[in-house]
């Protein structure tokens, strides 16, 4: 099958993947086949191929938003044919401490799709049938695509942030994620103040109804309830922390980041603000996620690649040159 895939992390590379044929996946126990009809491309598989994740395999497949027809394997819940979606976490061990208190996120032997297993930048790929997700009919492959992890992860970003409804939330940084959470905080009757760098963010933040939208240095009107970073930058980080109220908390939504500068307790972290970590999503956040995404019909801006220009479309989203989403069409 033809595939995109990495032999060594290179930063700052034109073209880190070799567009290639490869030998076709063949399922094994628990494991189902699909057809890759879409894959979106996350900013972790920009952290992949650049290094700053560690290395796992030699040879590896990127790409954990897959959209794909089960070809093989998927029993009876999941017949030949079917429409299903794969996201991040590829598996857990099920017997870890983590695991049997419900929270599988933070397994000790996880499984990461397109990063220590093969993704779907490919034409075929393999998951674990217990991992995958049927999808609403009234989602098509492209706009699915991004809610596989852009939307997951942004959802369980505002759980662990602990929005309620109604509250005054921030967005720090508005690509593929913050642009789909901020559908889900309209539907809870929240006011969304988005700071973010770029002339394009900023106008599709105010295209997605922001309450207010600024640059990624200025501080919002109102003192914030709750807050979510998305940019892999500490300095936003302490921007998103001069906004919040006292008692406000602070979700950071990056598995890498660069630092976070110093700064001064008694202005910023007293007064019992509060700064979480999000880290991967569980199977739940997803199936709540994605009946939420087909009831309020989540629309993401998308921009379509093919297998061919998968280096073109990580450098899109590292450069922040395209808004929204990009997916790639095998």
């Amino acid at each position: 099958m033809k595939a995109a895939f990495l032999t060594a992390p290179q930063a700052n590379a034109k073209a880190p993947l070799t567009i290639g044929e490869v030998p076709k996946p063949e399922p094994g126990p628990g494991q189902v086949l699909l057809r890759v009809r879409a894959c979106g491309v996350c900013r972790t598989d920009l952290h992949i191929v650049e290094g700053d994740l560690p290395e796992i395999l030699p040879k590896v497949i990127p790409g954990h938003q897959i959209v794909g027809d089960v070809v093989e394997g998927g029993g009876r819940e999941f017949p030949n044919g079917a429409r299903v979606g794969v996201s991040w976490m590829g598996g857990t061990d099920g017997s870890c401490w983590y695991c049997k208190h419900g929270m599988e996120n933070l397994c000790d032997a996880p499984t990461f799709t397109g990063y220590s297993v093969n993704g779907g930048y490919a034409e075929y790929a393999v998951a674990r049938r217990d991992f995958v997700f049927p999808l609403p009919s009234n989602l098509d492959d492209l706009h699915a695509a991004p809610l596989l992890c852009a939307g997951i992860i942004g959802f369980r970003s505002l759980r662990v942030a602990g929005v309620e409804r109604g509250e005054r939330v921030g967005l720090f940084g508005f690509g593929s994620s913050a642009s789909l959470a901020i559908d889900v905080l309209h539907t809870w009757g929240c006011s969304v103040y988005v700071s973010t760098r770029g002339a394009s963010h900023q106008a599709l933040a105010k295209s997605r109804r922001a309450t207010w939208v600024g640059g990624e240095a200025d501080k919002p009107p109102v003192e914030l309830d709750r807050a979510v970073t998305f940019a892999p930058s500490g300095d936003v980080v302490i921007a998103a922390l001069k906004s919040l109220r006292k008692g406000g908390v602070l979700a950071i939504n990056a598995i890498h980041l660069d630092r976070i500068p110093e700064f001064d307790y008694d202005h910023l972290l007293w007064g019992e603000r509060q700064i979480r970590s999000v880290a991967n999503m569980t199977r739940q956040d997803a199936k709540d996620f994605l009946k939420l995404a087909a009831e309020i019909e989540v629309d993401p801006k998308v921009t379509v690649f093919k297998l061919d220009q998968a280096n073109d479309a990580l450098a899109a989203v590292k450069s922040d040159r395209i808004d929204g989403s990009a997916v790639i069409i095998p």
